[in-house]
C-alpha cells in the first residue's frame, strides 16, 4: 500500500472529497486545502511527497502557487500535478513551463489521477543500474542519487525531466517518438498529449545549456539523444 503524503488544493469541496476518498482508499495520506495561500503555508511547514494543484483558485491561483514553490529551495523539489479546465491549453502549457510534472483536465477519472500520481512518484525512485553514474564531457548524470551536473554545477531537474533525460540517454542514437516517450516517461499514451513532451524537451534543453544540442529533434517523428 502507498504511504506517501499528498497535498490536494482545490476550492470545490465536492472535488476535494472525491479525491480524498479515492487516494485514502489507495493508502495515501491526504491533506486537503481550498486556497493557494493555505497551500503555501502547508507545503512550507511540512513539504508533501506530491501536490495536486487546481489552476483556477480564488485569490492566489495555481500558477502563482507553483511559481512561489519553485523559487524556494525547501519546496522546489515537490512534484506538482495540475488540475485544469478542459480546453485551457495556454494555462496548461504555462504550468508545465513553471516545472509542473503533469496535468489532468476536468472532469477527470479518480483512477486516472491515481495512475498519474503513481507514475510521477515512480520517477522519483532511483534507477537500479549496473552503471550508477553516466558522464560524457561536462554532462554528468547520477542515476542512484537522482542528480545532474553540467560542468560541475548541479542542475535541478524535476522528476519528469530527470526521467526524460535518462530515457533519452539509455536510448542514445535511437529515435523515440512522442508516443514512446509518453509511454516510457509518463506511463501513458493518449492522443493530444504530444505537446506535453515538446514542452518538457524545451525546458530540459534550457537546463542542459551547452549540451542542449545533444537532444536532437527528428522532425515529424520525435527526439534522439546523440553527442554532436
Amino acid at each position: 500500500m502507498a504511504s506517501e503524503r499528498i497535498l490536494v488544493v482545490d476550492d470545490e469541496e465536492d472535488i476535494l472529497e472525491i479525491i480524498r476518498f479515492n487516494l485514502s482508499r489507495d493508502g495515501y495520506r491526504v491533506t486537503c486545502v481550498t486556497s493557494g495561500e493555505e497551500a503555501l503555508r502547508v507545503a512550507k511547514s511540512s513539504p508533501p511527497d506530491l501536490m495536486v494543484l487546481d489552476l483556477l483558485l480564488p485569490g492566489m491561483n495555481g500558477l502563482e502557487v507553483c511559481k512561489t514553490l519553485k523559487k524556494d529551495k525547501n519546496t522546489e523539489h515537490i512534484p506538482i500535478i495540475f488540475l485544469t479546465v478542459l480546453g485551457d491549453e495556454i494555462d496548461r502549457i504555462i504550468g508545465l513551463e513553471l516545472e509542473a510534472d503533469d496535468y489532468l483536465t476536468k472532469p477527470f477519472s479518480p483512477r486516472e489521477l491515481i495512475l498519474r500520481i503513481k507514475a510521477v512518484l515512480r520517477r522519483l525512485k532511483p534507477e537500479k543500474r549496473s552503471q550508477p553514474i553516466w558522464q560524457e564531457e561536462g554532462l554528468r548524470v547520477d542515476f542512484s542519487a537522482h542528480r545532474t551536473h553540467v560542468n560541475s554545477e548541479e542542475v535541478p531537474l524535476t522528476a519528469t525531466e530527470f526521467k526524460l533525460l535518462t530515457t533519452l540517454i539509455q536510448n542514445t542514437g535511437r529515435v523515440l517518438t512522442r508516443d514512446q516517450l509518453l509511454d516510457q516517461v509518463w506511463g501513458y499514451t493518449f492522443s493530444g498529449y504530444a505537446r506535453t513532451v515538446d514542452t518538457h524537451i524545451r525546458r530540459l534543453r534550457q537546463k542542459l545549456s551547452l549540451y542542449s544540442s545533444w537532444i536532437e529533434t527528428v522532425h515529424g517523428i520525435g527526439y534522439r539523444f546523440r553527442k554532436l
